[in-house]
Parts: C-alpha cells; structure tokens; sequence
C-alpha cells in the first residue's frame, strides 16, 4: 500500500509530525527551542458518526492538557467537520465547547479552521457562540480568496476576534472566490492591511515573500511593533524563510500536523485545488 511505501513516508514526514502526539510534542520542542510557537493539529476530518467526532474531541482534550502540564509554546486547531457538523451541529457544539472549556480553564487557544465556503456561516456562527462565554479562547480563520472575507473581517475586529488569515485551498467557484490568483494576492494584502490596523492580535499565514514583504513594509510605515501579530506557516515548508524571520524578531507560528490520517489529509489538499500540487512539490526539494 501506498500508506506503507517508506519513501512516500519520508516524503510525509517532512510536512507532518508523526503519528503519534507523542512524536508531535517532541517537533514543537524543538520548534520552541528555535524560538518558534506551533499549533498542533490532530489530523482528520469529514467524519461520519458521533463516535468518531468524540474520539477527536477526547484527542484535542489530550493534546491541551499535554501543552498546559508541559509548559510548551503552542495551542490547538481543528476543523469542525471533525468534531461532527456534518451529523449534527448540536453535537459539534459539545464536543467544541469542551475543547474550548479545557483550553479556557488551562490559558490555551483554541483555533478553528476553515473549511469549504459551504460551512463559512455556520463555523463563524458557533464560534461566535463559543466566544461569547470564552472571548480570550478562541478565534476563527479567515480566507482571503472570498469575496465576503473583507465584510467577515470588519464584523469579527468589531467584535474583538482574533483571526488567522490564509489565502485558501479549496476549490471554489468564481461565483463566490476569486479565479484568479493576482487577485487574491491583493485581497490578501488589503486583508493584512485591515488585520493590522485594527490593534488586535491576529496570525497572518503565509509563505509568498512577496506577502511578507508587503506586511513588513506596511509595519514600517505604520510603526507597527513585532509583537502586535504572528506570522503562521506549516510545519516543513519554506523553514529557510521561517528562520529569517525569527531572526530579525518578528513572531512565527508553525501549524504542526500529526496523526495517522495523513494519507487523507494529502489526497484531499490535492484533490481539491491542483496548485496545491505544485506547492508541494517546490517545497519537497527546497531547504
């Protein structure tokens, strides 16, 4: 099986952390150690009974309290398909809030991913509920590839949210994204731009220097300090680039999957949009 093909494995291993949270652990060490701070993922997603949803949710509980009793540099993100929106939203709310309880009652963050734009409504409507009782302890993602991004961004810093912004992986249609990819490059720069003005602390993820570039020059010109936002990258990609950054002081956060649900996870990021493809396969040979 594929699965088991130990050069597939190699292949990735450098862009998860390892099957087990044991193995994830010891990579955000490290990463801490380099004065990076991570965000552990426990891979999986679209899952189809309750039993399921709840052995993610328990998976999450674990991996808090592993951050907490360990002093480590990290929190969490999850995709709500995984804790079960797909069979039931009031059994998404559950498994949610006892997450976000546990990250709460520990000083963590829990960060909640973006799915397709068919879930955008109903994943900024729990956290929005989630937030109303633990304002500190979660936040949503937003992608800059739809077109509502902006309007979603002005409503959730009115609100206090903090957001991770990313570009976006899925295939979308042009009725409800940007086709083409200069213009979500100038979607995403505005976005940064109107994160950065709004005093609050948000995660802008990417992996374009030009991007980053443009980040840091509008920080210069605005005299926006280091430590009033993060930059966010996945675990193996571009850590020439990650370690620049943290050497001239600015902030990083690396997503740092884990997990035995890797193969799925891969085959679905290709499957849905071919550029992933192609950014996978520059940064497989690139140090």
């Amino acid at each position: 099986m594929v699965t088991e093909c130990a050069a597939t494995r190699q292949m990735v291993r450098r862009f998860v952390a390892g099957d087990t949270l044991d193995q994830a652990v010891e990579a955000v060490r490290h990463l801490n150690r380099r004065g990076m701070a991570a965000t552990l993922d426990c891979l999986g997603e679209a899952v189809t009974s309750a039993g399921e949803a709840e052995r993610a949710r328990d998976s999450y509980l674990e991996a808090i309290e592993v951050i907490w009793r360990q002093g480590l540099g990290a929190n969490v993100s999850l995709k709500l398909t995984q804790l079960g929106l797909d069979i039931d939203e009031r059994l998404c709310e559950r498994n949610l809030r006892s997450i976000v309880e546990r990250a709460s009652a520990s000083g963590g963050f829990v960060r909640v991913d973006m799915e397709g734009a068919a879930y955008t409504d109903r994943t900024l409507a729990l956290v929005r509920r989630l937030r109303a009782a633990y304002p500190r302890s979660i936040g949503p993602v937003i992608q800059a590839y739809l077109y509502r991004s902006r309007d979603d961004i002005a409503q959730l810093a009115a609100e206090g949210a903090g957001i991770r912004l990313c570009k976006g992986a899925y295939r979308e249609p042009k009725t409800v994204a940007f086709p083409k990819k200069r213009d979500v490059d100038a979607n995403y720069v505005r976005l940064t731009q109107d994160l950065l003005k709004s005093g609050i602390y948000h995660g802008i993820a990417t992996h374009d220097p030009v991007m980053i570039n443009a980040v840091l020059d509008f920080c210069r010109q605005n005299k926006i300090s280091r430590d009033a936002f993060e930059f966010q990258m996945l675990y193996g990609i571009r850590p020439d680039l990650q370690q620049i950054l943290v050497s001239h002081g600015w902030r990083l956060r690396l997503y740092v999957p884990y997990g035995r649900a890797w193969f799925p996870y891969f085959m679905r990021r290709l499957a849905e949009r071919p550029a992933n493809l192609w950014f996978l396969l520059k940064n497989i040979f690139r140090r």
